[in-house]
């Protein structure tokens, strides 16, 4: 087939080559990738992004390599007046094998740019893609992620939802990040709240509707404590995540704070949402509004006036519903109930909490610490054990390593303490950023700090001094650990945040 004299160029011959090796790998990797299953991290990145550039980038030197050289024969005379003129004629050979070329070229290139962009864009949309592509950065939420009760839902129906407009947004911001993980240049930790997630009535709520009915719900923890024994204690508390009877909605419990006839509003002191001292309540059906204020620290007018209040959602509560970092203390008792580290070794629970209340900057130095600690303390303390259960020392310490790796990130600076979890009070304020008995208003009604407000308890204890409350009664909190009142008096997170 002859070509266009205008086709004998450098810079076309270049980009023939380019595209032909191009799309030759493509079908290389697509062949390997169908077989390996995958075949790697980087595979879709490389098949359906970055080669398809390249390809489009070779086959545009092929017309461009044809421009020069046509406008260069023009200055050198090589082309007459009449040949100036662009006329295409099909009873001329050249023309018409150009013109086969053209379509059937242009034809080929469509259809893989269908294809292409297809799967580039599903790859985009992939756990795979936002998980793993960039491993240091992304680790911590990629692990904890997998571990979660959102574990099957695709990472973009929350952090990007549904529609194009939030597609491109995401993709756009995504260049930043893209540009600060080059340079090397982005936070450690990743800070939260992120101001640009979208709003969760367009993302949670598509799954979890609030016109849907949540009946109450028993929950059972069970903590293992720092005696010799790892004494395992029970606690089991009905939340009141909705009222009693289904005819009242989500006018009572948990869930009335979305609740369609209230608008619960706040001003934060910070970024963090960790403190917040200033809370509006409006009822709709009413327009009566009640503002209340922290009494030992009030928030400024002027602050006040310049500050933008947040509409209370779902993710003001459930702020980590995916990605949840926990503390030393919660998964150590974790791996102890699964069964990777063994309750029956003397003081495990203390002794692991000794070693995780360093902070270590590598996890090749914490388990060298895990390690090294386990065994000098049962030796020298368990002598007898140690001899005959190596093998379970080994495999606790195992557990602990592998639960520390779990949860906390040194190379990103994750942990629990960088991430608070806000559905709670223990290990962290949550509920008690407003449930304080500190937040009042002016006609004197105070944001009750009661604990039956949320939830009542049914059993606690441990296995041989068990309390069970009678039916539809509930128990007084019994602390572990007999401190008076002490718990009453301040917040579960002054000492179970940095517990050990």
């Amino acid at each position: 087939m002859k070509l266009p004299l205008t086709y004998h160029n450098r810079l076309s011959y270049v980009g023939t080559l380019v595209a032909a090796l191009t799309l030759t790998l493509m079908f290389i990797i697509y062949i390997v990738a169908s077989l390996f299953n995958g075949a790697g991290h980087y595979t879709g990145l490389l098949l359906y992004v970055a080669l398809p550039i390249v390809l489009f980038i070779g086959l545009m030197l092929i017309p461009l390599g044809m421009f020069i050289k046509f406008r260069k024969n023009k200055r050198v005379n090589l082309v007459d007046a009449d040949k100036q003129k662009v006329i295409f004629d099909f009873n001329n050979t050249n023309h018409r094998n150009a013109a086969l070329v053209f379509v059937f070229g242009t034809f080929i290139f469509i259809v893989l740019t269908s294809v292409g962009s297809y799967e580039a864009f599903h790859y985009t949309e992939s756990n795979e893609f936002c998980g793993t592509l960039c491993h240091k950065i992304m680790t911590p939420e990629y692990t904890t992620y997998q571990t979660s009760s959102h574990a099957k839902v695709k990472c973009v129906a929350c952090h990007v939802g549904e529609g194009a407009d939030f597609y491109a947004k995401s993709k756009i911001t995504g260049l930043y990040q893209v540009y600060a993980a080059i340079r090397n240049i982005y936070p450690r930790p990743i800070p939260t709240p992120i101001s640009s997630l979208r709003p969760a009535h367009e993302t949670c709520e598509q799954c979890h509707w609030p016109q849907k009915f949540y009946t109450n719900q028993v929950i059972t923890n069970t903590h293992y404590l720092t005696d010799s024994l790892n004494t395992e204690w029970t606690t089991s508390c009905q939340m009141k995540i909705g009222p009693a009877e289904t005819a009242s909605g989500s006018t009572k419990g948990i869930h009335w704070h979305i609740n369609k006839d209230v608008k619960i509003e706040y001003i934060e002191s910070d970024s963090s949402r960790e403190f917040i001292p200033w809370v509006k309540y409006t009822d709709k059906k009413t327009g009566k509004i009640t503002i209340f204020q922290n009494t030992e620290e009030p928030l400024a007018a002027s602050f006040i006036k310049k500050a933008s209040a947040r509409t209370m959602d779902c993710m003001d509560c459930h702020n980590r519903p995916s990605h949840q970092f926990l503390a030393p203390q919660n998964f150590i008792d974790k791996a102890i109930s699964k069964g990777d580290i063994s309750k029956n070794t003397p003081q495990i629970k203390s002794v692991s909490m000794q070693i995780l209340k360093e902070t270590y900057p590598s996890y090749a130095k914490a388990n060298a610490n895990i390690k090294k600690i386990i065994l000098d303390f049962y030796k020298t303390n368990y002598p007898s054990y140690y001899k005959s259960n190596l093998k379970v020392i080994n495999k606790n310490i195992a557990g602990i390593s592998k639960a520390y790796a779990e949860n906390v990130f040194p190379e990103m600076g994750a942990n629990w303490d960088k991430y608070p979890k806000h559905d709670g009070h223990l290990e962290n304020n949550g509920c008690f950023r407003c449930h304080d008995d500190k937040h009042k208003a002016k006609n004197g009604k105070v944001i009750s700090k009661a604990c039956d407000l949320c939830h009542s308890i049914v059993k606690q204890g441990d296995a041989k001094n068990m309390m069970r409350a009678q039916t539809d009664g509930d128990l007084e909190f019994k602390h572990p650990i007999d401190i008076g009142d002490a718990w009453k008096e301040s917040n579960c997170s002054d000492c179970h945040r940095y517990l050990y």
